[in-house]
């Protein structure tokens, strides 16, 4: 039962948003084995004022061990 959370700053179209997750499911789908009909997909919209608080330290820096792709961009001063 995949459920994916996707954080990004505000700006897409509800189109681009529903491309985005269209496509997620389908990889999951096909990479994971699971059943179009397990899989959830969100996206949470953060203002870029926001990001370091409600992201970047609780989601990257606070669970480094669970990344699998580290992002390219440092807002700790690393």
């Amino acid at each position: 039962m995949p459920h994916v959370i996707v954080k990004m700053f505000p700006g897409r179209s509800r189109e681009q948003k529903q491309k985005l997750c269209d496509r997620i499911m389908e990889d999951l789908v096909e990479i994971a084995g699971c059943e179009k009909k397990s899989v959830s997909v969100a996206i949470e919209e953060i203002p870029e004022a926001e990001w370091a608080a409600t992201v970047y330290k609780p989601d990257i820096e606070g669970k480094k061990d669970t990344l699998y792709i580290m992002p390219g961009y440092s807002l700790s001063g690393d």
